[in-house]
């Protein structure tokens, strides 16, 4: 199964230290994949602050989905490094985390979404990505939920997949525990002291933590934590829904990560069930209430591709946050106006899926040492400047 809320088996710091060489602001994938590659790389004095419980934010609530088969140089490089160490988590990090790579598959139902798809398969193709093109009758033959006289061709990349991310943000955590990274959970950052363009403490309910290094990791919130430092980023939250059908006596069979690219509804195995979805339009909130308020439009769309799956028959689901950005793309780097604050954040529904190689860029970024990848194309300074930045194509 993919993933709920679930209290990790650890037990964390009892006291908060009174100074530390980084203190990193999110307790989800993308701050524990963070202070465990700082750590393996030799820093120390480490201190993660969590405001609930590790990974009870955005990392809780997502898809599940890995895959490197994106529309953009960046995006792909970001997504093949995960998957590579993905694929090596339980020999490196000693956790097992559910790996299926079952395969992503696009559908696309008009001559313009397979050009599209077309583009992004031969840019994937040319950075070693095993991503083709299918027929309409080779889809249905992959998925066979698929009514195939619905579509114009699809792609599919069979290297991609699913994981569980509660056992992946456990595995970080209990490995960087093990190198002495601090974890405080259940810990609110109240404010970040900076002295000109110097940051000097951060505080938080325990008290302060004297720091000249901060790493912005807090998803939906990291607008919060950027303000208290003076730094804008640009990220809105916004509600997404997934329902679970119910589980039968007698599973689905085995299919890949499936999305139709008209309608955006989504559906993948969740044991005997599916866990499907659509991306339904929300206004931007904190809202995590969970509804049915998008079935009637996810069933429309099945209709159409999938009719196996209208009004499919759910027994629940739940609401989780994006972090969007304005373009949907990844804010990554270090606050030009203010040296030492660093941020990961704004990852618009990929964060799970591309934790491992951003915290490895992260590590890389605050030693000051060159990386797999230059991060100035995920600057937020793209946003006043626009020779800079990235521009997705595939918002999905």
């Amino acid at each position: 199964m993919v993933n709920q809320i679930v209290e990790l088996d650890l037990t964390y710091a009892a006291q908060q230290p009174t100074t530390a060489d980084v203190v990193i602001i999110g307790g989800g994938i993308m701050g524990l994949s963070t202070a465990w590659h700082l750590a393996d790389r030799g820093v120390r004095h480490i201190v993660v602050v969590e405001r609930a419980a590790l990974g009870s934010g955005s990392s809780a609530k997502p898809l599940g989905g890995v895959r490197a088969n994106f529309s953009d140089p960046g995006n792909i490089l970001l997504g093949q490094r995960s998957l590579a160490a993905f694929r090596d988590f339980p020999h490196r990090m000693g956790a097992s985390i559910g790996l299926q790579q079952v395969g992503y598959l696009f559908l696309c139902r008009s001559d313009e979404e397979a050009a599209g798809l077309e583009g992004s398969t031969e840019l994937q193709n040319s950075m070693g990505v095993k991503t083709r093109m299918v027929s309409p009758r080779e889809a249905a033959q992959i998925n066979p939920l698929l009514d195939s006289d619905a579509l114009v061709g699809a792609s599919f990349s069979p290297e991609d997949g699913y994981a569980n991310p509660s056992l992946v943000v456990e595995g970080y955590a209990a490995r960087a525990m093990e190198l002495g990274v601090t974890i405080l959970d259940r810990t609110h950052v109240l404010n970040i002291d900076r002295q000109g363009d110097s940051i000097t403490s951060v505080t938080t309910n325990r008290g302060v933590i004297r720091t000249s290094a901060v790493v912005c990791c807090a998803g939906a919130w990291s607008a919060r934590i950027g303000a208290m430092a003076g730094v804008d980023l640009p990220v809105t939250p916004v509600r997404r829904l997934i329902g679970l059908t119910r589980q039968c006596s007698e599973p689905y069979p085995r299919l890949p990560f499936t999305l139709d690219l008209s309608t955006t509804c989504y559906f993948h195995n969740y044991g005997n069930g599916l866990l499907l979805g659509i991306s339904h339009q929300e206004e931007s909130g904190f809202c995590r209430e969970f509804d049915y308020a998008w079935l009637p439009e996810f069933s429309a769309a099945a209709a159409t591709c999938a009719p196996e799956l209208e009004h499919p028959d759910l027994v629940g689901g739940w609401a989780g946050l994006y972090e969007n950005t304005p373009d949907r793309n990844a804010l990554i780097g270090e606050a030009d106006e203010l040296p030492g604050f660093f941020y990961a954040t704004g990852f618009s529904g990929h964060g799970f899926l591309q934790g491992p190689a951003v915290g490895e860029l992260m590590a890389d970024l605050y030693l000051g040492r060159e990386s797999f990848i230059d991060a100035k194309h995920f600057s937020v300074e793209r946003f006043s400047d626009n020779s800079v930045g990235l521009r997705e194509l595939n918002i999905i």
